[in-house]
């Protein structure tokens, strides 16, 4: 059973920038495909972004795209968000997955992953 530990959440102005990590204890963590989340209004949860084994396969939602960067770094086992342009309405605690068998594309329609972390508050202030 992978364990996920996010760090790097905040408070910053609107405009700025954090980075948020999450730190595998999996050995095998190239084999997972790790995406973010964030609770939203009305649903169980949204789609941020998500990087595929594949580390070249991307795939973000259109909220964020062009202003959030999705890596990962296998030695490390840690994958990172890059999050810049940040605009209150980014507010939220986000959620690092893990998955084996879905894609970063299928991670982002299914809204699903086997594995979840407990979150990280990101705090936008106007």
């Amino acid at each position: 059973q992978v364990q996920l530990v996010e760090s790097g959440g905040g408070l910053v102005q609107a405009g700025g920038s954090l980075r948020l990590s999450c730190a595998a204890s999996e050995r095998t963590f190239n084999t997972y495909t790790m995406g973010w989340f964030r609770p939203a209004p009305g649903k169980e949860r949204e789609f941020v972004t998500a990087i595929s084994r594949n580390p070249s396969s991307t795939h973000y939602a259109d909220s964020v795209k062009g202003r959030f960067t999705i890596s990962r770094d296998n030695a490390k086992n840690t994958v990172y968000l890059q999050m810049n342009s940040l605009k209150p309405e980014d507010t939220n605690v986000y959620y690092c997955a893990a998955d084996t068998l879905r894609t970063a594309r299928k991670m982002g329609v299914d809204l699903k992953a086997g594995h979840w972390g407990q979150g990280t508050q990101v705090t936008v202030s106007s």
